[in-house]
């Protein structure tokens, strides 16, 4: 069929042309927003999931849905080699350019922007990543010691302070937050934390890997109680059919429920895998309906495409040793395999293994969903390793 009307989206962040199965966390985080606007009680909120299942897609909703309410929104994506500090300065200028120019007087915006001054210079003696170049003035006395459990509290105070005077809200989208550093995530929550013992207008809409709800509660103990943490999973089979179904719709086309069923046996509800089936199964389809066989090529072309692109560039970012270690995991072939059980089959002692572990979790390969068990924080993955490397 016409490539030109080819209604799905692969691709990283893409935004689906079906966002089905995430109605309920939109509508939580709508709540929630809603409410810390209006000084009420509500936790800031941490999506978390494996690569794939439309994390940034959410974000990017969530930011946009929040937008079109007023709210002063900002969004960054957190690097393995970046500092928060060096991340959020430039993130909360700008939203203090949104907030200067919302209407109603306010002298908390000076204020704000003077803090975030006093911030950047105490910050660039510890991060070398801080780059800045305009002169906010400063605040002398505040966000200005150089500790920046402190400083980051103080200026995302500050920032609170001149939202409530606009009657609006500072929201800050922060994507990967498993990169960050454990220190700088502790600061990051105790600000956040100042800010909601305080009811001022300042939030956290993150995602990462499923590593991240054991990173909060390692950076503060106390962060289960300020947070929720929607799990963004695969869709069922409902949703699945949706994310289908109706963007093919639209052109008058339809999948059979042969071919629905294979995509779904081959995809196990992912977003990011039913997008890319979706896309190859209109490209093989020559008219409606599209067929099973129109599917089944369908997964020859996705898994080419997916093993030389999406799988490929994580498998290139390990060393030698560390993708035996996850060819190892896949011949197992369990969802989350027991360390044990990994070394065994590399013929090592699970102390010998450990630092390798420890290093896909850093690089985001892997995670640990229980004590003992390992899992890849990409789909399909272990086929992949299976399909890439012999024993």
């Amino acid at each position: 069929m016409d490539p030109r009307e080819n209604p799905f989206a692969p691709g990283a962040g893409s935004q689906p042309p079906e966002l089905a199965g995430r109605e309920k966390v939109i509508e939580d985080v709508s709540i929630a927003l809603h409410r810390i606007r209006n000084g009420m009680s509500a936790k800031s909120v941490l999506m978390v999931g494996l690569r794939g299942v439309g994390k940034t897609v959410l974000l990017n909703r969530l930011k946009n849905d929040a937008e079109a309410e007023g709210l002063i929104c900002t969004q960054f994506e957190s690097p393995e080699n970046r500092s928060l500090p060096g991340m959020i300065a430039p993130s909360l200028r700008a939203a203090l350019l949104k907030l200067d120019r919302v209407v109603g007087v306010s002298h908390s915006v000076g204020k704000a922007a003077k803090a975030l001054g006093s911030f950047i210079g105490a910050a660039k003696i510890k991060f070398d990543d801080m780059e800045f170049g305009f002169d906010l003035g400063k605040e002398e006395g505040v966000a200005d010691s150089g500790d920046l459990d402190y400083d980051l509290s103080e200026l995302l105070q500050a920032v609170g302070v001149a939202a409530r005077e606009k009657k609006t809200a500072v929201i800050l989208f922060i994507d990967e937050l498993q990169y960050v550093q454990k220190d700088q995530l502790a600061a990051l929550i105790s600000a956040l934390h100042a800010c909601s013992q305080k009811q001022l207008p300042v939030a956290l809409v993150g995602a990462g890997l499923p590593q991240l709800v054991g990173n909060v509660g390692k950076a503060k103990s106390y962060a289960e109680r300020l947070f929720n943490f929607p799990v963004i999973g695969a869709l069922d089979e409902i949703a699945s059919t949706e994310a289908l179904q109706r963007p093919v719709n639209t052109n008058n086309v339809v999948f059979s429920d042969e071919a629905v069923r294979e995509i779904l046996d081959q995809t196990k509800g992912y977003p990011y895998f039913l997008q890319e089936w979706g896309s190859h199964s209109w490209a093989s389809a020559t008219n409606s309906p599209i067929t099973k066989n129109d599917a089944l090529l369908a997964t020859q072309l996705a898994i080419n495409q997916l093993d030389s692109g999406f799988f490929r560039v994580r498998f290139d970012r390990c060393t030698p040793m560390e993708k035996n270690y996850m060819r190892a995991m896949a011949e197992i072939g369990t969802v989350s395999p027991r360390s044990g059980d990994i070394a065994s089959v590399m013929k090592k002692d699970v102390n010998q293994v450990a630092p390798l572990r420890q290093s896909l979790i850093v690089k985001g390969m892997i995670y640990s969903p229980a004590h003992g068990d390992t899992a890849f924080t990409v789909p399909l993955f272990a086929e992949y390793m299976k399909r890439t490397m012999a024993l």
